[in-house]
């Protein structure tokens, strides 16, 4: 249908920001500030959390334990439940009420959060998106309909509801070593979560009118009550995700007879619910070291024909556990194999479910990613302890233990844009990464968006880097974060931020730690130190709540590196890196040049996806002999794009042409002129206000290169120029800073000094206009023919 184009709308816009205070000592010095330790800025240690980083020795959490009974009207599409809950008061604290979460009612018209955000009227919209205001605000019908609190024997609770919160009044106060057990019924409407967004909801498929169910934040739960703020209750809005409690969970889902069913943990009556052929599958992908199809594509074809309207109850129990999700459609195909982690031998089920639409990448790489995954997580943090890790399909990004639902389907004729697959493959690896951080290692999402999307990111890509040395990741490398970190001061806000006032969400809360993580490990700790450290934190934190205090003193304790500097500058400061060599000091005559004129090069579109920058961590991996790449190994990974980035197999695209920018290369001549000793003072000035270890390429006449790295700490006397001096017996060609770009530095045009064999000094910066380009940002075909098509390949 055409639609009406009226002059009305009402447009939503970002959060307001929130900028962490970054105490100076000395603010109007040039020195005494960058390099003072955080004092007062972290919290005081006590017996909870040791001055070291690790827990204290009188450290406490709480503990809620769940009987759920679920059941899924599809027609009416509702989720009814009941639960019992067992919650343990292990707090010194003697406790009066205990709170918990109703995520749902942030669907809800009249119970949400109630974050507003500003909006304004735009000069068009259409008439389906004009919506006349409705005052006072009508109740859409979703969000949770409480029906039943009663304590265990039944006699009704007093509670009250805050939007997304509920306060139970307890009968009397729960003690130190005290538990208390009551029991809520409950029930909600469904949300589309392809309209109204959201974690989860239902997906629906008109092609075969089938739905999609990813049942998330969909019972009541417990908040965290800590030694570090008392109860967690901050509203949900949509954003900040979860603050929850450990405990053991043993849940009923009665749905359709017809639905597959995947949940956190193990079902255990799959011998009530599959059938003999299905069983038999399962039991064979036990063993297995490929997927097997346990639910079959030509099964999942034919029950998207027949709506069942008998009805199958599935059983799983899960222990040790924060949060429990499941997902439930006719529709799935379903795969498995067996994975050993190595570091404590679990035998863990990798599996997969995801409709017939994305069955052409899903089948090739989804439980294969997954067991990836959970394999080099274990490498560098702590050995995966669950019996289960599982990758839904279902055209989105969310994790919970043991299962995640993530995106990636085909073109109706099979093929795939290589955007598409590295996308899938990139979010698979994230979101069953988050079984680590923060589902094990469990921080408070609500406060600290970073603590589990940064660390995650950042582990992330090093298992990209361990799936494909030239996997084009595009979080993590210090190049990568340049344009965010280019941007005006009024657009920016520290990591150390609350999630709800971040307005480059993306960057602040998954690049820039990751980033930062990435560059203390290359550059400034060193590998050995970092993986030593990071692995501390993960075995110290695992099933427990870390704050940002606990990381940064562990890091520190664990490889004894100050790094209160770093952690000062990248986490609670918006400076951006940006040294620059001010101007370098000759003893002796420079060297005369002669430019060489610019170069024309021919490209074409939708080359291979690899990175044009080939980045510290890809050269130090590929010259390890002990690193391997999976798909090296694994002959089924190696699809079409994969020889395609390897020039076995092309595809004819259209050509363009790009210009390469002049260079200054030295006069041959003038390279036999001066053979003793020149003295070379290069004087550095700090831009950006970051303060960063300066790493330096010499570059001789003769084509030998030197490098030089001095330690952040040169900043610590003169945080805004510094010098150096250097003496060599044969000439410099050039001095490059930061030659592999592995500082984040801003603005790589001041970072590189040609002597231009002038006396005296000499500025790179009126003399020479070399410029260094970023790698190019490369995207999906976005309706274009890509590769696979052109090539005539599946």
């Amino acid at each position: 249908m055409k639609l009406k184009v009226v002059i009305l709308s009402l447009s939503v816009f970002a959060y307001a920001g929130f900028t962490a205070q970054n105490i100076q000592n000395n603010p109007g010095s040039n020195h005494g500030n960058k390099f003072e330790q955080l004092g007062t800025i972290l919290p005081t240690p006590n017996i909870y959390r040791a001055a070291s980083g690790a827990p204290g020795h009188a450290y406490w959490q709480n503990r809620a334990d769940y009987n759920i009974t679920a059941y899924l009207d599809e027609d009416k599409r509702n989720l009814k439940g009941t639960e019992t809950v067992t919650y343990y008061n292990n707090s010194p604290d003697e406790l009066d009420y205990i709170w918990l979460q109703l995520d749902e009612n942030e669907h809800s018209s009249i119970r949400n959060a109630g974050y507003d955000n500003s909006s304004v009227l735009r000069p068009s919209t259409t008439d389906q998106q004009l919506k006349v205001t409705e005052l006072p605000v009508k109740d859409n019908g979703y969000g949770v309909t409480l029906e039943k609190v009663t304590d265990a024997s039944g006699s009704p609770l007093k509670y009250t509801v805050n939007k997304t919160m509920m306060r139970i009044d307890l009968p009397k106060g729960l003690k130190k070593g005290e538990k208390f057990v009551f029991k809520v019924d409950w029930n909600y409407n469904i949300s589309n979560r392809m309209k109204m967004g959201g974690r989860g909801g239902y997906e629906n498929f008109p092609e075969d009118g089938n739905d999609l169910y990813t049942m998330a934040q969909w019972y009541p739960r417990m908040c965290v009550y800590s030694d570090f703020q008392g109860w967690q209750n901050h509203q949900f809005t949509g954003r900040g995700e979860f603050a929850l409690v450990f405990g053991n969970y043993k849940v009923t889902m009665n749905v359709p007879a017809d639905h597959i069913v995947g949940g956190t943990g193990e079902c255990k009556n799959y011998d009530q619910v599959l059938t003999s052929d299905q069983l038999s599958r399962y039991r064979k992908a036990e063993n297995a070291s490929e997927p097997i199809e346990i639910v079959t594509l030509d099964e999942a074809k034919k029950a998207e024909k027949n709506h069942s309207k008998q009805r199958k109850t599935w059983v799983f129990e899960a222990n040790d556990v924060r949060d429990f999700a499941w997902t439930s459609s006719r529709k799935f195909v379903w795969d498995g194999m067996r994975v050993t982690i190595p570091e404590n031998n679990n035998k863990v089920m990798a599996m997969s479910f995801y409709p017939k639409e994305s069955y052409g990448l899903y089948r090739k790489f989804s439980t294969k990613a997954v067991a990836h995954t959970i394999k080099t997580y274990s490498e560098f943090t702590i050995p995966y302890p669950y019996p289960v890790a599982q990758s839904v399909e279902a055209a989105s990004g969310m994790e919970y233990p043991m299962i995640c639902f993530n995106f990636g389907r085909t073109e109706k004729d099979g093929t795939y844009s290589e955007g598409t697959k590295n996308g899938m493959i990139g979010v698979i690896i994230h979101e069953v990464g988050h079984n680590f951080f923060p589902m094990i290692i469990n921080s408070d999402e609500r406060q600290w968006a970073w603590m589990d999307e940064g660390l995650n990111t950042f582990t992330e890509y090093l298992t990209e880097e361990k799936w494909d040395n030239k996997f084009p990741s595009k979080r993590g490398p210090a190049w990568t974060i340049v344009d965010y970190m280019k941007l005006p001061k009024d657009q920016l806000e520290p990591i150390m931020s609350n999630s709800e006032n971040i307005v480059q969400y993306g960057p602040n809360a998954y690049s820039k730690p990751a980033t930062g993580l990435n560059i203390l490990r290359e550059t400034i700790m060193g590998r050995e130190l970092f993986d030593k450290a990071f692995k501390t934190y993960a075995k110290r934190w695992a099933f427990k709540h870390p704050e940002p205090a606990d990381l940064f003193r562990t890091m520190e304790d664990a490889s004894g590196e100050d790094l209160d500097w770093f952690w000062r500058g990248w986490f609670y400061g918006t400076d951006p890196v940006d040294i620059a060599i001010d101007k370098v000091t000759v003893a002796t005559p420079n060297l005369e040049t002669n430019p060489k004129a610019a170069e024309e090069i021919k490209y074409q579109v939708d080359k291979p996806l690899v990175n044009s920058f080939e980045d510290l961590s890809k050269i130090r991996n590929r010259e390890d002999k002990n690193t391997t790449f999976y798909v090296d190994q694994d002959k089924e990974a190696q699809d079409f794009y994969y020889r395609y980035d390897r020039g076995q197999e092309k595809a004819s695209t259209k050509e363009y042409t790009t210009k390469v920018d002049a260079t200054l290369p030295l006069d041959a001549k003038d390279k036999e002129k001066f053979k003793n000793i020149t003295a070379y003072q290069i004087d550095f000035v700090n831009k950006g206000g970051l303060v960063m270890p300066i790493i330096l390429e010499f570059t001789f006449e003769d084509g030998s290169k030197l490098y030089d790295k001095s330690s952040a700490q040169i900043w610590r006397l003169n945080e805004q120029k510094v010098s150096k001096t250097y003496y060599f017996d044969k000439k410099l060609k050039s001095i490059q800073l930061d030659p592999m770009r592995e500082t984040a530095d801003i603005d790589t045009n001041n970072n590189l000094w040609t002597n231009n064999g002038s006396s005296g000094e000499t500025s790179k910066f009126q003399l020479f206009k070399q410029k260094q380009e970023g790698a190019p940002v490369r995207g999906s075909s976005n309706g274009k023919v890509n590769p696979m098509q052109a090539a005539g390949k599946i």
